[in-house]
């Protein structure tokens, strides 16, 4: 994902290539964008910049809350089978950030600070007391963004999904040769096909062609101009570090093998973290193997956070 973290192509994605304003509930229906998530609620909310938001909620209003944020592009619905899974003890809500998903193709908030302040937003406006916030990819960095503009008045622990987090080492820069010129801007067509193989390359076990189409569908709707501003937050590298350890709450790093050596030093350097690495699944990890990061999930829910909720 541009200059926070490069995607590599498995074999069968090289084969396969031939209200009021900060308050009011908007909206309330079971049916939800995916189509599969029938325990979800679909929500919405005004943003203080006056943006739509949507989100699904499901689960007990009075349980712990965990907050889920997608990657980029990406649509609230992609965590369906964590939805599903704590929905029976966890009050769970999965935010569409601004122009993904079921929310509003905005002409502005494509910063680090405006996406943050918009998690913090959905926070008051739907859970009460300390949350769990899980950030994905571009979610960890936005997640983050809310703990560094917010603090963790409101944090019970951090959940950080395949993402640099600033930690060393950084990561190992491109081999293409960088241009000064902007990018041309991409065909239809061209866009289309590239954000399909994107999307492929995200999992190390092909979904389906459907499951595929429809997360492309979705990943389409922002501008490319907007897109490439959400793949440049102009903020250094120690920033996101920083926002990690300005908080004691316990934090669980998820990753691929890329990471592993980021997740040693936070161990090192942080109180309460610890790394868990999913050797051969993909960048969406969660999807590829879903019954073992709900596992871990609940097990970091029910061991390391319920002592933080209240």
């Amino acid at each position: 994902m541009g200059r926070n973290g490069l995607l590599t192509l498995p074999a069968w994605t090289r084969a396969a290539m031939v209200g009021v304003m900060g308050g009011a509930v908007l909206a309330s229906a079971t049916a939800v964008s995916g189509g599969t998530v029938e325990a979800a609620h679909s929500r919405g909310f005004i943003t203080s910049d006056g943006a739509r938001l949507h989100y699904l909620e499901a689960g007990p209003i009075g349980g712990t809350t965990v907050v889920f944020v997608p990657g980029w592009t990406m649509p609230a619905w992609i965590f369906e089978r964590q939805i599903d899974a704590l929905s029976d003890r966890f009050h769970v809500l999965a935010l569409d950030p601004r122009g993904q998903g079921e929310s509003e193709v905005t002409r502005f908030g494509y910063t680090h600070e405006r996406r943050g302040r918009d998690i913090g937003e959905l926070i008051e406006q739907a859970a009460s007391g300390r949350v769990v916030l899980v950030g994905w990819s571009l979610g960890v960095l936005d997640s983050l963004a809310y703990v560094a503009d917010a603090g963790d008045d409101r944090i019970a622990g951090l959940v950080l999904i395949d993402n640099s987090i600033g930690e060393e080492p950084a990561p190992r820069p491109s081999n293409a040769p960088r241009s000064t010129a902007p990018a041309p801007e991409p065909t239809p067509t061209e866009r289309r096909a590239r954000r399909a193989a994107f999307v492929a390359s995200m999992f190390a076990h092909d979904p389906g062609a459907d499951y595929r189409a429809r997360l492309t569908d979705q990943a389409l709707r922002m501008s490319v101009e907007d897109e490439r501003r959400l793949l440049a937050y102009d903020v250094p590298r120690e920033y996101w570090r920083a926002a990690v350890h300005s908080t004691d709450r316990p934090v669980l790093y998820v990753v691929r093998p890329r990471w592993r050596e980021q997740g040693d030093n936070l161990i090192r350097t942080h109180a309460d973290a610890s790394m868990t690495v999913f050797e051969t699944a993909g960048h969406a990890l969660f999807v590829d193997e879903p019954e073992r990061f709900n596992a871990l999930l609940i097990d970091f829910l029910d061991h390391r956070v319920s002592r933080t909720v209240h």
